[in-house]
Order: structure tokens, then sequence, then C-alpha cells
């Protein structure tokens, strides 16, 4: 047998946690001596804790741990558990992933504060395009509100072309409005060019129209990191004389499988203040 010291060591916790388990019944010491109050432990013990500190580990209450590992927990019950624990681990991952990102890109915006593009921005009239489009509501402008809306937007306009026999004949252009229901809602609009008759329908066809005067900037890299380029270019605005009229379009020139080789132009609506 192992004094709890002993145990401890071996299992990779602490005396403290094996004292808790004790106190709360989900790991009994093997042996207790009368006389002097020794916890001992036998190395069968170290399959029952593993299952306890794995178990934990994945989020699990001491409650529930308890009746997985005295067996009151069906196989099937405890697969559907740990899959649930680990599809919101996966959540809770790839949220902390996005955040990061964001992090990443407000830290190179503060990085090039005070650097004005100069040859970067081109100020140009902007043609009209007609596009097919769908549009969702994304709770605010927020990078981490419009990626989880119009990624899963462009993936089903895509799938409504293809069944429609309707093939892209140009960019996509991701473009943004004022929610009606306000509250900092926003309309997004994700289309792409396409040559087809105007429709509604389980899409629509439309003709956008043209930008008389817009300042574009062009951004190398994924769309998550666009909040330095973005920012840049409304320094640029800003430092001209120039006034934003409306959300700057999003148009896609190149998008090849790896997002860090994406290459898209902002084209922000202006006019002189």
């Amino acid at each position: 047998m192992f004094t709890i010291g002993d145990f401890a060591r071996h299992g990779r916790v602490s005396v403290r946690m094996l004292r808790h388990y004790d106190a709360t019944g989900l790991l009994r010491p093997a042996h207790v001596d009368p006389a002097s109050g020794y916890r001992y432990y036998t190395a069968a013990q170290l399959a029952r804790l593993n299952r306890i500190i794995a178990l934990k580990d994945l989020g699990f209450t001491l409650r529930q741990v308890r009746d997985v590992v005295d067996e009151k927990v069906g196989a099937e019950e405890l697969r559907g558990m740990l899959r649930l624990r680990r599809a919101e681990l996966e959540t809770a991952m790839a949220a902390a992933s996005a955040r990061l990102l964001q992090v990443e890109a407000r830290l190179r915006a503060i990085e090039s504060e005070g650097q004005m593009p100069t040859n970067d921005v081109v100020v140009k009239r902007v043609p009209a395009v007609r596009v097919a489009e769908l549009t969702a509501i994304a709770p605010s402008f927020e990078p981490e509100d419009i990626g989880p809306v119009i990624g899963p937007l462009y993936d089903e306009l895509f799938r409504h072309l293809d069944a429609a026999g309707i093939a892209p004949t140009g960019p996509g252009i991701a473009y943004y409005e004022d929610a009606p229901e306000g509250g900092g809602r926003i309309r997004v609009h994700a289309a792409v060019q396409v040559s087809a008759p105007l429709r509604d329908g389980a899409f629509r066809v439309l003709d956008l129209p043209a930008v008389d005067r817009a300042a574009t900037i062009v951004h190398r890299g994924s769309m998550d990191a666009v909040l330095p380029t973005a920012q840049a270019l409304a320094r640029w605005i800003d430092a001209g004389g120039h006034r934003p009229a409306g959300y700057p379009r999003e148009v896609t020139l190149e998008c090849p499988e790896d997002r860090e080789d994406w290459v898209t132009e902002l084209q922000a609506p202006v006019t002189m203040a």
C-alpha cells in the first residue's frame, strides 16, 4: 500500500485533493489506520483516480463524476455526455480562437496608429454590377458577429446558384446596411457577380448601384484580420477631408483555400466634407 503522499505523487495530484475526494466519498482510502488516522491506498485505485481526473477536466461536476465511476451511468448515456462535452469544448475553443484573432487585429491596429497610407488608397468610381445575393441580420458590425453570419450565407448562396445553373461571372461582394429594426443590428448582404435575369426567390438577383466616389484599399489576408487595413483607410478618409457615405463594400479579388492568402478590396463610399 501507499501512504497518501506516495499515492498523490504516483497519481500526479495533491494530497489536499485526495483528502477532499475522501471527504466527499469520491475516492476512499483502501485502509485507514485506526490509531494514527493515516490513509493508505493501493495501486489498483489509480485507475479510479485517473477516471475522476479525466472526467473533472472535461468539466463534469463531482456528482456526475461519482455517478460515472460508480457505474450509475450506462455506457450509452456516458457516450452522450462525452459527445456533448466535446461539442461544448470545441465551441469554446473556436470562440477563444476567434477572440484571439480579434485581439491580434486590435494590436496591429494600435501598432499602425500614426502611419498614414499614401499609395495604398485609390479614389475611383465603382460601376454598377449585377449580383445574386442572400441577406441576414447580424447583431452588430463587430467581426465576431459578422463572421458567423456571412460565411453560411455564402455557402447557401452558392448551393442555390449551382441548383439554378447560374455560374458566378465575377468576384464576391459583401456589403452592409443598418437593419430596419435598429439596435445596432446590421443587414448583411452576401453577393456575387452574375450574368442572369433579375429575379426574387430562394435568392435575389439585382443591380448593385454604382458608387460615384469610393476610397479603396487592398487587404491581404484573412478578413478576420481586416481591422488594421480598415482603420488605415478611415484615417486616410479623415485626413483627406472626405466624409464616409456608408459601409464599405468588401470585394473578394482572390480567395484560395488558405484564408491568409485572400486578397480583398475595401470600397468605402465618400463625399467631400
